[in-house]
């Protein structure tokens, strides 16, 4: 046990502390963390992993997130670069209601090091969109707005594993009635676009450490399985977490994931 509430085991069960996890993981193109939303253990985590990381990569590496839009690159840029203040930012991107505590440490963390950060998620319009009047809808946005997501059409495999699952979900409904499949199809628009965008950053060589909801990449699926198809060669590594006692996991091994980051659930 570390003594910061997680522990990361691999594949055969071991407990193996953060660097030698990095060491690793380094030897990858592209490593998804799939974390839990708001749990601070994990947050500290994505941290300590970044940190080992540069220290092995150095300038090669650059970290990306589901946390900011496409259409929030520029302006993201702006501020690593040191050309707009944290304020304007935050004005103009749409940064999430936690991004204070969970994501700012990450980017200023890229900034003072000189990193890229992209911003790799599909706009919430798009999506938005997608849920409403499902893939289809996308045929009628600008050639401006298309090149924000990952090359139209999308077509999307509901037997593929995580989308057959979500479709068999009893999953809450507010509002107007939304088709199951529409909103998987939503969820395959934000997976396409961030395998979209983290193909063509490291196709200059770069190894990308990209945060993620669980949900985009756990059991190799989602992000991971577009990247597959997209790039085949590419070498593609999985952190998933998982909440639990770091001190007693439960079973860790024998999954399709290169880590599990036992977390604490405070």
């Amino acid at each position: 046990m570390t003594g910061d509430a997680w522990q990361l085991f691999d594949r055969g069960g071991t407990a193996v502390p953060v660097d030698a996890a990095a060491a690793d993981l380094a030897r990858a193109d592209v490593i998804l963390f799939g974390e839990l939303h708001g749990n601070l253990a994990n947050h500290r985590l994505e941290l300590a992993l970044a940190r080992s990381l540069h220290r092995l990569r150095g300038a090669r590496l650059a970290l990306g997130a589901e946390m900011f839009e496409t259409d929030d690159q520029l302006v993201l840029d702006e501020y690593l670069a040191g050309l707009i203040p944290h304020r304007h930012l935050v004005a103009e991107a749409k940064v999430w209601g936690d991004y204070e505590r969970d994501y700012r440490p990450l980017l200023d963390f890229a900034r003072e090091n000189g990193l890229r950060f992209l911003a790799t998620n599909a706009p919430r319009r798009y999506a938005g969109m997608v849920a409403r009047g499902g893939l289809v809808a996308l045929a009628r946005i600008a050639p401006e707005a298309a090149r924000l997501l990952a090359p139209l059409p999308i077509r999307v495999d509901m037997e593929t594993p995580g989308y057959r699952e979500m479709l068999a979900m009893d999953l809450p409904m507010g509002g107007p009635p939304v088709a199951p499949e529409n909103l998987v199809a939503a969820q395959a628009l934000k997976d396409a676009t961030m395998a979209h965008r983290i193909s063509q950053a490291v196709a200059s060589g770069m190894v990308l450490l990209h945060f993620n909801g669980v949900y985009h990449s756990q059991g190799r699926g989602g992000i991971c399985w577009w990247l597959e198809r997209a790039r085949p060669g590419l070498r593609v590594a999985t952190v998933t977490a998982v909440a639990g006692d770091p001190n007693h996991p439960a079973i860790v091994r024998g999954g399709p994931d290169d880590f599990v980051a036992v977390v604490s659930a405070a």
